[in-house]
C-alpha cells in the first residue's frame, strides 16, 4: 500500500522504487484489473493508442493489448521495465514527469496502481500535452475492501508485529486512503484545466487466496518490503496463523477505482 496518510506520496522515492526488487513476484502475485473496467477504458477512448504510465511489469498494459490496443509503457524502474519488455510490451525507462513524448500523441493515458507516485500537477499537464482532443486520462487503482473480520484481524496482527509503525495499513483510515488520493487527483485536474469534469468508476469484486498466495502478495507492498526482517516475519506468521484458522483460504474483497477525465476538444 502507498503511504496514504502522506499528502504527497510521489515524494516517497525509496518506497516507490522498491517494487522492482522482485519483479517476477510482483507480476505473479498482484491482481489484474476487472474486465469490465478494461472494457470501459477502451469504450471511452477515441482510439487504440495507449500510453501506460508507471507500467510496472505490464499488468494493465497487457490487458489492454489483449483487447486490441497499441500500448507504450513509461516506467521509472529499469527492472520492472525489462520484465514488461520480456512479456512483449514496448517500454521506455523514465519518470513520467521527465519523459519526452517527442511529438507522439495518444488516445488514452492510463496508470495502473501508480498515478499517486506521479507529481499530480505535472502529470496532469503532461497527460493533456500528449492526449489527442477527446482523449482519455484514466488512473486506476485496485483497493482492498476486506470484510470487517479480516480487516480487524489483520490490523491486530500488524499492530503486534510492527508496534512502532506510523500507520496501520489495515485500519479503517488507511483502507480509505485511496479515496484521498483519488480526491487529490480530481482536485488537481480541475485546477489544471484542459479536461472535462472527472468521472469516478468503481467495480467491486472478490479474489480467493490460499495462505501461501496471500503471503506472496503481501510481500509486493512497499510498506512491508521496508520493514525490519523480524517485523516482516512476525507479520507474515501472524497472517498465516489467521488464515489457517479460517481453513487455509482467504476471500479478499477488492474495489477497483478509476478516474475518467476527457481532454477538451
Amino acid at each position: 500500500m502507498p503511504p496514504t496518510d502522506a499528502p504527497e506520496p510521489h515524494r516517497s522515492h525509496p518506497m516507490a522504487e522498491s517494487f522492482g526488487e522482485d519483479a517476477a513476484r510482483y507480476d505473479r502475485a498482484r491482481p489484474r484489473y476487472p474486465d469490465a473496467l478494461v472494457a470501459a477504458v477502451v469504450a471511452a477512448s477515441p482510439g487504440r493508442a495507449v500510453l501506460d504510465v508507471g507500467t510496472g511489469t505490464g499488468i494493465l498494459g497487457q490487458q489492454l493489448r489483449a483487447v486490441g490496443c497499441r500500448v507504450l509503457g513509461v516506467e521509472v524502474d529499469a527492472r520492472m521495465a525489462e520484465f514488461a519488455r520480456r512479456a512483449g510490451l514496448d517500454v521506455e525507462v523514465a519518470a513520467f514527469e521527465e519523459w519526452e513524448p517527442e511529438g507522439r500523441t495518444f488516445d488514452a493515458v492510463v496508470s495502473g496502481q501508480s498515478w499517486h507516485w506521479v507529481d499530480a500537477a505535472v502529470g496532469a499537464a503532461k497527460a493533456a500535452r500528449v492526449l489527442v482532443p477527446g482523449g482519455l486520462l484514466a488512473p486506476v487503482w485496485n483497493t482492498f475492501n476486506p470484510s470487517t473480520e479480516v480487516a480487524e484481524t489483520f490490523a491486530k496482527v500488524y499492530r503486534r508485529a510492527v508496534p512502532e509503525a506510523p500507520f496501520n495499513p489495515w485500519s479503517p483510515e488507511s483502507l480509505g486512503g485511496y479515496s484521498r488520493l483519488f480526491a487529490r487527483a480530481v482536485e488537481v485536474l480541475r485546477e489544471a484545466g484542459g479536461f472535462g469534469a472527472p468521472e469516478e468508476r468503481r467495480v467491486a469484486w472478490e479474489r480467493p487466496y490460499t495462505r501461501d498466495e496471500w503471503l506472496e502478495q503481501v510481500l509486493t507492498h512497499g510498506d512491508v518490503l521496508r520493514l525490519q526482517p523480524d517485523e516482516r516475519e512476525a507479520l507474515l506468521s501472524g497472517m498465516a496463523e489467521a488464515i489457517d484458522a479460517w481453513g487455509g483460504r482467504l476471500a479478499m474483497g477488492y474495489e477497483t477505482v478509476a478516474l475518467f477525465a476527457v481532454r477538451d476538444a
